[in-house]
């Protein structure tokens, strides 16, 4: 199987074609799948995602999808999970409704914050280019952030974030009403990117380049 064939998992709630078209920009070979053999059998994984977290462990249960990726967990296959995919890895939301994650990377996922740091009104959902600040002084070599550097701009639209238990699964954040909203979390061969890449211009297609060539 092909280095650069990447398999995205459609279960309904992805933005599937941009995505794939971010792919093959940078070389890649692009399947769509919702079976869950193909799925197993894939070199490596996109996880797209736009809606409810809710609704989206729904439409994964009903595909009997759930263990095929929690089996990810104790794999070496490299996984790229993007705004509401990125949210999925975590144990759980209460987004509407407190609602079970994959459980791949600890921790869980909590509304953006109304309110600024000093108390002012801030708009929700966080919508627009960002710049990319590193997580605790974490060295991106060796990561899908490799050939990116702090300040670069990608582009968000989310009104809920990660907040992962360990800060060692924190990659890269933004500055949002004078917090640090994560942007990146990823665990061994698991990341997740807050922001879509597919949309975020030459910084985005390096991402994917560089999850194209892990």
């Amino acid at each position: 199987m092909s280095k650069s064939e990447i398999t995205i998992i459609d279960y309904g709630l992805g933005n599937l074609l941009s995505v794939a078209r971010g792919l093959e920009h940078v070389g890649a070979k692009v399947k769509f799948s919702s079976d869950p053999r193909i799925i197993s059998q894939a070199s490596k994984l996109v996880l797209p995602g736009v809606g409810a977290f809710p609704k989206a462990m729904q439409a994964l249960s009903k595909l009997d999808l759930i263990k095929v990726l929690q089996d990810l967990k104790t794999s070496t296959k490299p996984l790229l999970a993007i705004c509401l995919g990125m949210q999925l890895l975590l144990d759980e939301s209460d987004e509407f409704e407190l609602t079970s994650g994959l459980g791949l990377i600890p921790g869980r996922v909590i509304q953006v914050p109304r309110k600024s740091i000093i108390g002012a009104p801030q708009k929700i959902p966080h919508i627009g280019w960002s710049a990319l600040n590193s997580s605790n002084n974490s060295t991106w070599r060796d990561t899908i952030l490799e050939n990116n550097k702090v300040g670069d701009a990608v582009y968000f639209v989310h009104s809920f974030m990660a907040q992962p238990s360990n800060t060692n699964d924190l990659l890269a954040t933004v500055s949002y009403g004078g917090r640090e909203v994560p942007a990146v979390i990823y665990k061994n061969n698991i990341y997740g990117c807050q922001f879509h890449p597919e949309k975020s211009g030459k910084v985005g297609l390096q991402i994917l380049d560089k999850f194209k060539n892990l």
